[in-house]
């Protein structure tokens, strides 16, 4: 048998090192490094904290090792550090334990160089706390300033500020249950969760996920504000629905059961690699009613599909910038001009996935972005060119709202 490597900080300087090359997510790296490293749930949970803590505390990480540390440093030896010090002056990680583990995971070039700076973190920590409390807002809370710049002049500087706060805490386990396997009723009354107000069979869960309600499909792990789009499609049973975006599939579940399983839901992905997830996915929660399909909507759609479903939803790519707590990798991964980029996929997909709606038809344009113009002002333009009515139009922001942030709007043609 091979032997174990249980040094859990080498496995994260590992995934900082893969995530570097900007191929790899943050929580597909946490998986394939735990398996790599036979690492139990507790470790495995502990170099998900690691990573996650490093990620979301970069620039203020890197700013408390210029204060540790005056010269160039190679960007190994710099991961090294950011992972110890994220446990030390972020987690609350031992001493004891954060440093001769962060030693002992660096090679023995840098080991002297990587136990003097741990060391004096420890020894320094009040006076780096105190430093770190006068950086500016983005380079504290380690967010792009470019972002920044946005939010404050979009939503103000307090709500900037707060916005950024949110992103920078661990994100919460929301569940919901799923109706169409009837015993998952009965987990309502468990004391590990607590009722979403205002969202129906949403919970917050105490603790960890129970592996059996997964499992048999009694639950699935979303935020409260994914239901907004699928509320405002409102699918009835019998209807032909189109869920042009689908993978990972919660939406689709959603719409799945608010027809009851019956009619005929059609879930395409861009990505074909996504669909077997997808299928798995909804098999497990008990929907019988979809069908899946290879399909980037920037294409030109099918014959087929031309003017034939009730109502499509569209959950578009998008910035991500509502959901920064959760996908920590998004921040570090947009520029600025991929905004411009999206705005333009977001309008092709719209204008490709209308023609197949049926003239009485209704489609839900949805995204987790809290960027204007992915959202309303895409909207407007939109109706406008192409004759829509803005019937009705949901936005959550996560500063103001306390859960995801996110947008949908429902558009029908004009009578």
């Amino acid at each position: 048998m091979p032997k174990q490597d249980k040094n859990v900080r080498r496995a994260a300087v590992s995934c900082l090192r893969a995530w570097s090359k900007g191929h790899e997510y943050a929580d597909s790296l946490v998986e394939a490094h735990a398996r790599r490293n036979h690492l139990s749930a507790s470790d495995r949970g502990l170099l998900n904290a690691i990573l996650l803590a490093v990620l979301r505390n970069r620039r203020l990480l890197d700013f408390y090792i210029s204060k540790l540390r005056h010269g160039h440093l190679d960007h190994e030896t710099r991961d090294i550090l950011r992972v110890g010090l994220a446990q030390l002056l972020i987690l609350g990680i031992p001493d004891h334990a954060a440093v001769n583990e962060t030693v002992n995971c660096a090679r023995a070039a840098v080991r002297g160089l990587i136990n003097a700076c741990m060391r004096k973190a420890v020894d320094k920590r009040k006076q780096l706390f105190s430093a770190a409390a006068e950086l500016p807002p983005a380079e504290q809370l380690s967010h792009p300033d470019w972002l920044v710049k946005r939010w404050r002049q979009n939503f103000g500087p307090e709500e900037a500020l707060a916005l950024m706060e949110w992103n920078n805490e661990p994100a919460p386990t929301y569940l919901r249950l799923n109706p169409l396997q009837p015993k998952s009723a009965d987990l309502a009354q468990d004391s590990r969760l607590s009722p979403i107000e205002g969202a129906a069979d949403f919970f917050a869960l105490e603790g960890p996920i129970p592996q059996e309600w997964t499992a048999e499909g009694l639950v699935y792990i979303q935020d409260p504000a994914t239901r907004h789009s699928v509320e405002l499609l409102a699918p009835q049973p019998g209807e032909t629905i189109l869920d042009a975006c689908a993978a990972p599939g919660g939406k689709a579940a959603l719409i799945a059961a608010s027809m009851k399983n019956e009619g005929r839901l059609l879930c395409s992905d861009s990505n074909e690699k996504r669909l077997p997830r997808l299928s798995d996915n909804l098999s497990n929660l008990g929907v019988t009613i979809a069908a899946m399909a290879h399909f980037d909507w920037t294409g030109e759609p099918p014959k087929e599909w031309l003017g034939f479903f009730d109502g499509i939803l569209l959950d578009v790519p998008c910035s991500n910038t509502g959901v920064l707590r959760r996908r920590v990798d998004a921040r570090w991964r947009l520029q600025p001009a991929q905004l411009d980029e999206l705005l333009t996929v977001q309008e092709t997909i719209l204008r490709n996935s209308l023609r197949c709606l049926k003239p009485e038809g209704r489609l839900v344009y949805s995204t987790c972005s809290i960027e204007p113009e992915e959202n309303m002002d895409l909207v407007r333009k939109f109706a406008t060119e192409e004759g829509l009515t803005i019937v009705d139009s949901i936005e959550s922001f996560p500063q103001r709202d306390k859960v995801d942030g996110a947008f949908a709007a429902l558009l029908r043609r004009l009578d």
